[in-house]
């Protein structure tokens, strides 16, 4: 395991040359290397930790707000972090005040469990093979050969079930790797290991019979397919007068928009403080926008299958960092791009270096900004031209590109790609003809040969502080009604506009069935035109939950219960699921602050947007998946 880590940070630093390898400038950069080493010392020293201790995430500690909003270049700003520890069973929170090097704070938070760790993803496998029971059920298989086999899973929520309360477990599956790379199309099927990992022993294992693993082609490389398609001839975007944006260290400026950007370990690319210069003015939009969380429950009701029900942020994002993989210049991101690192603890809690993690250049694809023929002889357009802020989350089987998209009309929009290798289940059937009693294929789809893709969702969650002109806002929500004209009137109907200010947070919880406008509104902000300033979000077409409320990983994940959500401004209230959904019981997250029902009218106010897809699985998704796309955008409203 050692040799491996020390082989992926060889990589990382062979990678795309980075900028902001350097001490902190802004309130809100990232921890540095060097800052790490103290959140270590300070708790080593601290008398609290011992060989066994794990570290299940060190992050920046914000500072306040209001600090941030004051703080000028070149003064002094406060630098805290925040460890997450496990003590065996136990899990801490740590507050360490960098600059003055020492412990602000330590508390132990009851019946909650951290991230798993990659030590715990690596320690399944020999756990696994150790036992018996898994050795007499691969035999039963024909596998005898163990060195070709590897047994890992996640956790797998909450059931009420009796003899899992307060484990920390792990449902292992099992792989067959022999002759190939994609591992994910050789499933060995109807075997689930319940591994304890606290205990660090198999706690159970079910194996509901044999079922043959499949053999056909999997990989899609070159050597295993043949030589690919000819390539089109080259389509470069070149700037001989370099790029169009500026960077400051983390700070980005390009046409109008000016903005900050930390990669962190679970929420990915942050951007913050987001401001369009406006003549003299700098104006607020976003104080800050982040990926909240990420939920993909699985359809298929069999053992070791329905728990699969995956939440990629608040799982794995704080020890295994969604963006720790660096990107691929030319094909990740352009050659011209730019690039970030980001610095990422270990679960011994040492810090390693992850460079070009995420990625930021200018788009020109050919899209019309604007255009008018005023007659037959005149024309006027414009060209668009985006700014993107790119990284690219990998999770197990999936990839996701998540992109941050400043446009000079002034929106942005979060766009999220879903790529990657689609999670599938060795059946006995051939293909769906074979499958004459529709069991096999019941809750998935062939994509080849003794490969089902199960069904399964993926949901994304956005946590929007936007601060429209100043940090005092309101929801507004313009609901498109349609209205019956006057029987004397030749039109017989229409659609009008109506208005209503969201005043608590339970008015604020929307749907997408009936067509309306979000607007978060500066009621103090009055344009020309006498209307208050607003952004827009405008949700991409999106699905909701199907899971009956009352199902276990539908508690876990109630954030998707609505599209939207708004809170009043707190800075501890981060992630949409709660900081730790892993086992947790549900409840947590959004639906546990909103039901005090606060006020969200003229005050500071932040947004929670989910959007989600239902994945269908295709053959043409398999062997790798072509990127699906998804995305909402900010827009302004009478903002200009």
């Amino acid at each position: 395991m050692r040799a491996l880590a020390h082989l992926s940070l060889a990589l990382a630093l062979v990678g795309p040359r980075s900028v902001g390898a350097q001490a902190p400038q802004h309130p809100l950069d990232g921890l540095s290397l060097a800052e790490h080493w103290v959140v270590y010392d300070v708790i080593r020293d601290s008398g609290r930790t011992d060989d066994k201790t794990r570290y299940a995430g060190v992050s920046l500690r914000e500072p306040p707000k209001v600090e941030v909003l004051a703080w000028k270049p070149g003064t002094p700003f406060r630098r805290e972090a925040r460890a997450i520890l496990m003590l065996g069973p136990r899990t801490a929170e740590a507050i360490v005040d960098v600059s003055a090097r020492k412990l602000v704070s330590w508390k132990e938070v009851p019946g909650v469990q951290p991230d798993m760790t990659s030590e715990e993803f690596a320690v399944q496998d020999e756990i696994a093979k150790k036992s018996p029971e898994v050795v007499e059920a691969l035999k039963r298989r024909g596998i005898t050969d163990l060195t070709t086999v590897s047994c890992d899973g996640s956790t797998g929520g909450y059931y009420a079930i009796k003899e899992d309360e307060g484990r920390r477990l792990a449902l292992a599956s099992c792989r067959d790797e022999h002759g190939i790379e994609n591992t994910w199309g050789r499933q060995i099927e109807g075997l689930t290991i319940y591994i304890d990992l606290h205990e660090r022993k198999v706690l159970r294992v079910v194996d509901t019979g044999p079922v043959p693993v499949a053999q056909g082609a999997v990989d899609y490389h070159a050597e295993a397919i043949g030589p690919a398609r000819d390539p089109l001839p080259p389509l470069r975007l070149e700037q001989p007068m370099g790029p169009g944006f500026k960077r400051d260290g983390n700070e980005v400026s390009w046409d109008r928009w000016r903005f900050h950007v930390r990669v962190e370990a679970r929420g990915g690319a942050v951007i913050s403080n987001v401001r369009y210069v406006d003549g003299a003015r700098a104006r607020s939009v976003l104080y800050q926008g982040s990926l909240s969380e990420i939920f993909v429950p699985y359809m298929d009701p069999a053992e070791g299958w329905y728990q699969r029900t995956f939440f990629d942020g608040g799982e794995f994002g704080h020890t295994m960092g969604l963006a720790r993989r660096p990107l691929e210049r030319g094909t990740d991101c352009p050659d011209n791009a730019s690039w970030f690192d980001m610095v990422l603890a270990t679960e011994r809690g040492l810090p390693r270096r992850h460079q070009a993690v995420a990625c930021l250049f200018e788009r020109a694809g050919g899209e019309v900004a604007w255009r008018h023929r005023a007659d037959d002889s005149i024309v006027d357009s414009r060209p668009r031209r985006d700014l993107v802020l790119r990284w690219v989350a990998t999770l197990g089987n999936y990839d996701y590109v998540l992109d941050w998209v400043f446009q000079q009309d002034g929106s942005i929009r979060g766009v999220v790609g879903a790529t990657g290798i689609a999670e599938v289940k060795g059946v006995a059937s051939r293909t769906a003809t074979e499958d004459k009693d529709g069991k096999d294929g019941a809750y998935g789809r062939f994509v080849a040969e003794n490969i089902v893709a199960p069904n399964h969702d993926h949901f994304f969650a956005y946590r929007l502080d936007l601060d429209v002109d100043g940090t005092e806002n309101s929801l507004l929500v313009d609901r498109i009604e349609a209205t019956r004209l006057p029987e004397s009137h030749p039109r017989k109907s229409l659609w009008v506009v109506a208005s209503r200010t969201a005043r608590t947070e339970s008015e604020a919880q929307l749907d997408r069935h009936a067509p309306a406008l979000w607007r978060f509104v500066n009621p103090a902000a009055i344009g020309p035109l006498g209307y208050p300033t607003s952004y827009q979000i405008k949700p991409g077409h999106s699905d909701e939950s199907m899971l009956a409320k009352d199902d276990y990983p539908q508690r876990r994940a109630g954030f998707t219960e609505h599209a939207l959500w708004v809170t009043p401004y707190r800075p501890e209230e981060l992630y949409a699921a709660g900081d730790y959904p892993t086992a947790s019981r549900g409840g947590d997250g959004l639906p546990a602050w909103t039901s005090a029902n606060r006020p969200v009218e003229r005050t500071d106010i932040v947004a929670w947007h989910t959007f989600g897809m239902h994945h269908v699985v295709r053959a043409e998704d398999w062997p790798v998946m072509p990127t699906v796309w998804h995305e909402f955008e900010l827009r302004p409203f009478d903002f200009f």
